[in-house]
């Protein structure tokens, strides 16, 4: 199988590299300035056992891509890209027939729930992939990968539900290459597990490191009000302590050699300045659970905002205290 990574970012460019170190074949999807240093250099991946630089194939774009019957196309855009990377790669030919839509397997190893069910309206297979994997998008070219001894953990199942041989094949694959990939008959309980925890991105973006009585406090109201709602709309998730069981001694953050590691996925949008953040598919997930079962839902409702509104006004993370995030939810409570 070859792999196109479709969003070679921290996530995607991670896995794409330790597919490739591995002796997998992989194309790595980028824009702009990341691209080029892609196509020129090669990949440059940080771990903290060094860094190697990997002349992965990239692309810039699906029509310079010519795809194959045995690619798995593995989504690892952001939630709020999703449709367009769908609609972007869904009608291009595929070698002996067909489109990609129809006739190659579509990875989703992305935060966030609702992009499998998006996924789905357009490719008949679909793959749901939970990611535990700490990594940062460094600078054009560079991908840091914080993971050890393993790089991450990617539970795979079939979306919405199941297992078959793609999956089994394509865990072999990651398995062999630094990475852990359980397969599962129900993976989207896993996604609503790593949702829960992914819910305080938006509070880390916002204050900085969640390291206060206070932001501690809201980091747990967030959670706690997450649970609350999934509780109420009859949704399984998995519990601190199963996540703890599979990633036992096998995966340990660890800092990598001259980096400095900012935050999580939400604080890099804000530091890199994207112009966009994935609040409304983790927190506004709650919200709308929350909406829909006649709960309130005040402590992501602001967060989901507030992290929307840094996003789209330029402004970096930390541009809010736990004080002032308080003093809102209060007030929408």
């Amino acid at each position: 199988m070859r792999y196109i990574i479709i969003g070679a970012g921290a996530v995607g460019g991670a896995i794409g590299g330790r597919l490739f170190e591995g002796g997998r074949e992989v194309v790595l999807v980028a824009r702009g300035a990341h691209y080029r240093a892609l196509a020129g250099q090669g990949l440059t991946l940080a771990t903290p056992g060094g860094r190697v630089v990997l002349p992965v194939p990239a692309a810039d774009r699906p029509e310079a891509v010519d795809l194959r019957p045995d690619d798995v196309l593995v989504l690892a855009v952001k939630s709020q890209d999703t449709l367009a990377a769908l609609d972007a790669w869904a009608d291009r030919p595929v070698a002996g027939g067909g489109t990609a839509a129809e006739a190659l397997p579509l990875v989703c190893a992305q935060n966030a729930v609702d992009n499998e069910r998006t996924a789905l309206r357009r490719f008949r297979r679909v793959y749901g992939m939970c990611v535990w994997l700490p990594s940062t998008h460094l600078e054009p070219g560079v991908i840091g990968a914080e993971g050890f001894p393993l790089t991450g953990i990617l539970h795979l199942g079939r979306y919405p539900r199941g297992a078959d041989d793609t999956a089994r094949a394509i865990s072999a694959d990651l398995e062999a290459c630094m990475l852990l990939a359980p397969v599962t008959q129900d993976v989207m309980r896993w996604k609503y597990g790593k949702l829960i925890s992914n819910l305080s991105n938006a509070l880390e973006a916002l204050t900085g490191r969640i390291e206060s009585a206070q932001a501690l406090e809201l980091h747990h109201a967030t959670m706690a009000e997450g649970t609350r709602v999934l509780d109420a709309a009859g949704i399984g998730y998995t519990s601190d302590q199963e996540r703890a069981d599979v990633a036992g001694d096998r995966l340990r953050f660890r800092p990598v050699p001259g980096v400095e590691r900012g935050g999580g996925s939400s604080w890099q949008s804000l530091a890199r300045g994207t112009g966009s953040i994935e609040a409304d598919y983790l927190n506004g997930e709650i919200v709308l659970l929350g909406r829909s079962h006649g709960l309130a839902t005040p402590v992501n409702s602001v967060l989901q905002r507030l992290a929307g509104r840094a996003a789209r006004l330029g402004r970096g993370p930390g541009s809010t205290t736990p004080a002032e995030l308080a003093e809102l939810i209060a007030k929408e409570d």
